[in-house]
């Protein structure tokens, strides 16, 4: 729609310019006017201001200018109806696309919020998007709003705000990730947050290590410094580059997929009888292999024996290649 106004406007200006083009050509050449003189004639004429003429006309000059006046009432009147129409049409747009946005942002429940779309915010939203997960993005700069608005629901404002947070359902969301550059303002989200959504799980990015006691004292679950594991990232790489890199496989993604899932024991019992790992036998099932399992308390077991015996609050990791999880999503059909 708005490419069929844009290309109105430029048939719009395109006869404005035809207009003032022949008025000023047929006034110089024909009728023996200066440029100046012409182009002030062919301004007066068009836009109908009713100034007095340089000089006296002869009839033919009249009937050139009772032309010039006819023709450009039409293609002005044409003009300004389309640039008008484009106007309130883009601003009826944006009106329908917020009220959209606003729609299926209260249709969200057990979402995730993410405060800020740097760099950080927009590697969590991609990974988020893709695992098929629910998210909405809290950011200020129009711009990076305009950018990515097609593939991101955005609320748009300070996440300082608690309006902000409100229109961005934080009394129904499961998770806050607050990626912000400035950790002053994380505090301030994380306190904010938590006193919003006590059952909030919280993330919150660290620039400097003396912020991460603070942000933990304030409700944050998860405290997480980008600049110290990409600094032992590459020093891992150094010291034990080969694992480094078997594990950076592990985690890539491809088709949507990844070569690690995290899958709840209650999703399983739906489908089969497992109180053990060995009743499961996810290994001649899918390919997949259990490489650790999280009791319902939060403990970690890392490579489980195959009698352990499993409780319906718990997790299973699993590690297979990407066809073996595919195979293992549509078996159990988890999300």
């Amino acid at each position: 729609m708005l490419k069929l106004f844009k290309s109105k406007i430029a048939w719009a200006l395109t006869l404005m310019c035809l207009v003032l083009a022949i008025g000023v050509l047929g006034y110089h050449y024909y009728y023996n006017f200066t440029w100046v003189n012409a182009f002030y004639m062919t301004v007066i004429t068009v836009t109908t201001v009713g100034f007095s003429e340089v000089r006296p006309l002869g009839e033919d000059a009249k009937i050139f200018t009772v032309f010039l006046i006819i023709s450009s009432v039409f293609i002005f009147g044409f003009a300004i109806s389309v640039i008008s129409e484009y106007i309130l049409s883009k601003n009826s747009l944006q009106l329908l696309k917020k009220k959209r946005v606003k729609n299926k942002i209260n249709g969200l429940s057990n979402h995730v919020i993410v405060c800020g779309f740097g760099r950080n915010g927009k590697q969590a939203a991609e990974k988020l998007s893709a695992y098929n997960k629910p998210f909405v993005v809290i950011e200020k700069d129009e711009k990076i709003i305009e950018a990515h608005e097609d593939e991101v629901l955005f609320v748009q404002g300070d996440v300082n705000e608690d309006e902000i947070l409100l229109a961005a359902g934080i009394e129904r969301a499961q998770y806050l990730v607050t990626a912000l550059p400035d950790d002053a303002v994380n505090l301030f989200v994380v306190l904010s947050a938590r006193q919003m959504n006590n059952e909030l799980f919280i993330i919150s990015r660290a620039s400097q290590l003396t912020s991460v006691k603070k942000l933990e004292f304030a409700g944050a679950n998860k405290v997480i410094m980008p600049d110290k594991i990409g600094g032992d990232h590459m020093a891992s790489l150094v010291v034990m580059p080969d694992l480094i890199t078997f594990m950076d496989k592990l985690s890539m993604e491809g088709e949507h997929t990844t070569n690690l899932e995290e899958v709840k024991i209650d999703n399983l019992a739906s489908k089969m009888v497992c109180n053990s790992i060995r009743d499961l036998d996810l290994r001649r099932k899918t390919g997949c292999t259990i490489i650790g399992y999280i009791t319902p308390s939060g403990n970690y077991i890392i490579n489980p024996e195959a009698d352990l015996e499993l409780e319906p609050k718990g997790k299973v990791i699993v590690l297979g290649r990407p066809e073996q999880i595919n195979k293992l999503n549509l078996m159990f059909q988890l999300d």
